[in-house]
């Protein structure tokens, strides 16, 4: 599995087993990607490796990292010292997207009432934990 940033600068890649897949509608996921819900997938953090540009981190809170390409700006993971096993990579910078679909939704107590994503999937008022 590997993936990208909009310009490759920044590139990433691992053959771990994935430990979830999700949609976060959480208003900090939403305000930091621009857009009205995000996805993310968890990998174990040690099983990712970074290659071309080192990305670029913000600190968004006490416990939270933004890792994000310092030439074109697109967000790449998310990493929450709450969660010291899995580091959480966007699924839009996958090489193929199309081949992680979410498996449920996080925060969905937060989600814009505009945005109406029919499917099936479980819905967790705040974290699936």
């Amino acid at each position: 599995m590997k993936g990208h940033c909009h310009c490759k600068a920044v590139r990433w890649e691992s053959e771990a087993e994935i430990a979830w897949s999700c949609y976060c509608h959480c208003a900090d996921c939403r305000r930091n990607c621009a857009s009205p819900v995000t996805a993310f997938f968890g990998l174990p953090h040690e099983a990712v490796k970074w290659s071309g540009n080192a990305p670029h981190i913000y600190r968004s809170s006490d416990d939270v990292e933004r890792l994000f390409c310092g030439a074109c700006g697109t967000q790449m993971a998310y990493r929450n010292a709450r969660d010291k096993v899995n580091i959480h990579l966007y699924t839009a910078t996958l090489d193929d997207p199309d081949t992680l679909p979410p498996r449920f939704h996080v925060f969905h107590s937060d989600h814009l009432h505009w945005l109406n994503i029919q499917d099936t999937l479980p819905r967790y008022s705040k974290s699936a934990e």
